[in-house]
């Protein structure tokens, strides 16, 4: 140790800001609590309290020398893994982003962009309307009790200096982002398709009637359409979503416990 003449309470600060790292990584790339709008310091504050319950569930050793290359690859194993964990959940939040690109481009409403408070980047209106309703769901589940419960038990499973990702882990996580895709489309499926009868429609009518403005009917149709259209199949798109949520925190434990 530092020899600071606490010997009592050197070594416990040392390990719970060991522990941090895991649980700080973790939160610092789940949704929600990595989001842009929570600050630094509520988030090492959280890092600090589940650090505590952390000591009281499992027997974390610390490193005995701190400042060595022993020490550091330990340190980056821990962010590793935090980062995974935080990671493979905020994967299933990309899939209403998709499908709000896909529905906002049939609507016409490209133009129509906000800024997403999740990750500070520009996204669609739609797109940030059904982020809106994914992170509702994802509280409403009490899935940041389940993702916290998930890093707790992860020091049981995965102990500090046995936890390196294998290939095979790193593989899953690749293949849950394949899977975000797949649900983007499947929940921009509906209004996507109904648009594209639309469009069939107004191509149709362009042809009979030539002199007939595409930008005066197409444009306003499309938008009644696409809004009517999600309204009808919001019910479909929230069930939908709510099962996303619940894949990735099962994609969460699973890269904890395997299977």
């Amino acid at each position: 140790m530092l020899g600071l003449g606490v010997p009592d309470v050197e070594p416990m600060l040392w390990t719970l800001i060991f522990v941090m790292v895991r649980v700080g990584a973790a939160f610092t790339a789940a949704p929600v609590f990595g989001a842009v709008g929570v600050p630094v310091q509520v988030r090492i504050i959280l890092a600090g309290a589940i650090a505590v319950l952390v000591l009281n569930a499992a027997q974390v050793q610390p490193p005995t020398v701190i400042f060595s290359l022993t020490t550091m690859l330990a340190v980056v194993q821990e962010a590793l893994v935090g980062l995974a964990l935080g990671f493979v959940v905020q994967i299933a939040f990309a899939a209403p982003l998709l499908a709000g690109e896909a529905i906002s481009g049939s609507m016409g409403l490209n133009f129509a962009a906000t800024v997403d408070p999740m990750s500070g980047a520009g996204t669609q209106a739609i797109g940030q309307f059904l982020s809106i309703i994914m992170i509702l769901l994802f509280l409403a589940i009490d899935g940041h009790l389940v993702l916290t419960d998930l890093v707790v038990r992860s020091y049981q499973v995965l102990p500090p200096g046995q936890g390196w990702l294998s290939p095979n882990v790193v593989k899953n996580i690749a293949t849950f982002g394949g899977y975000a895709f797949l649900a983007g489309f499947l929940l921009a499926l509906p209004v996507g398709f109904t648009l594209l009868c639309l469009n069939l429609v107004v191509g149709m009518m362009s042809r009979s009637a030539p002199s007939l403005n595409l930008f005066a009917v197409g444009l306003p149709a499309s938008l009644v359409v696409g809004i009517v259209t999600v309204a009808v199949a919001f019910p479909a798109m929230g069930e939908f979503m709510g099962g996303v949520v619940r894949e990735g925190l099962n994609a969460a434990a699973r890269l904890v416990f395997g299977g």
